[in-house]
């Protein structure tokens, strides 16, 4: 069976990308809604069909939003409430640990256990680390050229398709965060990714931060 021919018609061609998109599970990139037509589009003309198809759903319940890992339809924020009414049991909690985790990689990365230790003051446990990888938000990114190569961890393009964000630089206010990631975590969990080391939010005593943390702040800075 021939591939069927690349649409000229523009209205044709967001029906296309429109079907495609709403049965998708997951954010499709460019190079993905190319192939629906053969690459037979360039990406030039294909984002300004998508920045048109945007504008169709407009003011709907339902949006197209660009995110890290692609396009994809979603419910809007506002009408979350109502359809959680459908579903009434919530997900487990994450632990305060978790969340504490999440947000010092979030905010530092890439950074290894240890740097996530100073920054908590205790240790972090193997289990909180595969919980993070295992959702998908987190990954090991490199090793530090140190005694023991301890792996670097940072977060994922998931983790930003999860908050609907397309880069990090887009990543939101703590109490945002907060706020999209775990609704029944308590902020000062999460302030820990940005306070001074000295502002620790647990009663252990703060461990100094090393020269190599600061210069890698600096440079994430």
């Amino acid at each position: 069976m021939e591939n069927a021919a690349a649409p000229a018609v523009p209205e044709e061609a967001k029906r296309i990308l429109e079907a495609a998109l709403l049965a998708a599970q997951e954010p499709l990139p460019l190079s993905e809604l190319k192939r629906l037509f053969d690459n037979e589009i360039a990406a030039d003309t294909l984002k300004n069909l998508l920045e048109e198809l945007r504008a169709d759903w407009s003011g709907r319940a339902v949006e197209l939003v660009c995110l890290a890992s692609g396009w994809r339809f979603r419910t809007r924020l506002e009408f979350q409430p109502y359809l959680e009414r459908l579903s009434p049991e919530k997900p487990p909690r994450d632990s305060r640990a978790v969340m504490e985790t999440l947000a010092i990689i979030a905010y530092r990365q890439p950074v290894t256990r240890g740097d996530i230790e100073d920054i908590r003051g205790v240790a972090v446990s193997a289990q909180i680390v595969q919980s993070l990888e295992n959702r998908g938000w987190i990954e090991t990114v490199g090793h530090r050229e140190t005694p023991g190569r301890p792996a670097l961890f940072a977060t994922t393009r998931k983790f930003l398709d999860d908050l609907n964000l397309r880069s990090l630089e887009e990543l939101p206010p703590l109490e945002e965060l907060q706020s999209a990631l775990e609704p029944a975590s308590t902020l000062v969990a999460l302030e820990a990714a940005s306070a001074p080391l000295q502002d620790s939010l647990i009663d252990d005593e703060p461990t100094p931060e090393s020269s190599d943390t600061q210069e890698r702040h600096s440079h994430a800075g």
